[in-house]
């Protein structure tokens, strides 16, 4: 019996706007950078390529990053807690 895979969810989901301003920078850059001509079609697929293979990782150091920040946050919410102790 085959076990059918679902579909992975991308990890970011960007608006239609969202991917044309991006589909945008990426021909910008292309072409300042590059002297390459790259069409719409092109640009999008560079730009799911990136968040294929980039967005696990960025979004992981995102939480890791929170992480942190919430581990101090919570520290100091918790030596606050300790000086309200009554004797």
């Amino acid at each position: 019996m085959s076990r059918v895979k679902k579909p992975v969810e991308p990890v970011f989901q960007f608006s239609t706007q969202q991917r044309g301003v991006l589909g945008q920078a990426i021909k910008g850059l292309m072409a300042e950078r590059f002297e390459l001509d790259m069409g719409g079609f092109e640009a999008e697929e560079l730009l799911d390529f990136f968040i294929k293979e980039c967005g696990p990782l960025i979004y992981n150091q995102a939480v890791l990053d929170v992480q942190g920040v919430l581990k101090e946050r919570f520290e100091s919410i918790e030596s606050d807690l300790w000086a309200l102790e009554k004797s």
